[in-house]
């Protein structure tokens, strides 16, 4: 196994491209599921056109991965590599590319059914999903701090199921709002198996993975992605649909598109934040931070779209603070015991030599 992920010179770099990714991801697990539900809220019914549009954006990583040619480019001369990936990698990336399209289905046919809170409530059981399949794809390794993160969390989402059906919007049928509660289920299940998954290609790959082959990673899961559900919108007809939908849009045309350029963005923002997260830190993590976002989420949505704010949510919001909290004291703990134990070694080397000792 190709253990060759590669991490930024200097423990101050890495924490600081962590949190730029946690930022990132950040922007994304709060955003996607406002502009989602503001498309569906607003006029829009086009299911396969809102999956698409969460991996939709991927031209824009162009820009990035330019300036890091360049960059490479001036530091090795014309003998600079412009695609670092290989085989390997590529085909993986696709295999993840194509669920990760599915996954969008799944979620995008559930924002259209159901409040932004009651969906947050369902995605938040993707980390005991993330947590399971983190363990048995890469040998996750549990400490009782972020076993009790996961606890806590779980409970977090657990809480916000009290009085969820008080949420159902009106004049929707129990098929359609179950259905939609099963969709969502189901894409919180594959993405925290996507996750994974991801942290599992890492480990598997035969080179060195920087940062720069991240990006040409989430480039090639975001097109094959983009292409499942192209085809989907082509037998949907969705092209057609369109121009219609966006005239008669409630905000009106123009804004319509700017919903849907929006939705294409932000969800970029998402699906590099979730891997570069991996890349920094691992699967688990990743998790952890769409989790503890979820509350926040369910209250934008109050805020935004005047959704049902109970004392379920308040406290959903204390639990998922509290788990956060406990993994990184959790990591906190544990990097000060890695810091200790060489010194630890030392002391004991040097009394050994004071002794007389070999």
């Amino acid at each position: 196994m190709g253990e060759t992920m590669e991490a930024p010179q200097g423990k101050t770099m890495r924490l600081l491209l962590l949190a730029l990714n946690c930022a990132m991801l950040s922007l994304g697990t709060c955003g996607c599921p406002l502009l989602l539900r503001l498309y569906f809220l607003r006029g829009g019914a086009r299911v396969w056109l809102s999956s698409w549009l969460m991996t939709g954006g991927w031209p824009i990583i162009f820009a990035p991965l330019a300036a890091a040619y360049f960059r490479r480019r001036a530091a090795e001369g014309p003998s600079a590599r412009l695609v670092l990936m290989d085989p390997f990698l590529f085909v993986a990336s696709a295999v993840i590319g194509v669920l990760t399209g599915l996954d969008d289905y799944l979620y995008a046919y559930g924002m259209a059914r159901l409040p932004v809170s009651t969906s947050a409530l369902l995605i938040a059981t993707q980390l005991g999903f993330t947590a399971l399949f983190a363990f048995l794809l890469v040998r996750q390794l549990f400490t009782s701090y972020s076993i009790n993160s996961v606890f806590l969390l779980t409970m977090g989402a657990g809480v916000l199921a009290m009085h969820s059906s008080s949420d159902r919007p009106k004049g929707e049928s129990n098929r359609e709002y179950y259905t939609g509660f099963f969709m969502t289920l189901g894409a919180a299940a594959l993405y925290g198996f996507i996750l994974p998954l991801v942290e599992l290609m890492y480990k598997k790959a035969k080179q060195a993975i920087t940062y720069s082959l991240v990006l040409e990673i989430q480039l090639v899961m975001c097109f094959f992605a983009t292409v499942f559900c192209t085809i989907g919108m082509l037998v949907n007809k969705d092209f057609q649909a369109i121009p219609r939908e966006a005239r008669n849009y409630e905000l009106g045309e123009a804004r319509y598109y700017v919903v849907l350029a929006w939705n294409a963005i932000v969800g970029q923002f998402f699906f590099l934040g979730a891997i570069g997260v991996i890349f920094y830190s691992s699967s688990l993590f990743s998790g952890i931070v769409i989790a503890v976002l979820l509350p926040i989420t369910e209250i934008l949505g109050v805020i935004f779209f005047q959704e049902k704010f109970q004392v379920e949510k308040a406290v959903s919001l204390i639990l998922s603070l509290w788990g956060f909290a406990s993994y990184f004291y959790g990591e906190f703990k544990v990097a000060k015991k890695d810091k200790r134990q060489p010194q630890q070694l030392q002391q004991q080397e040097a009394e050994g030599h004071q002794q007389g000792l070999p």
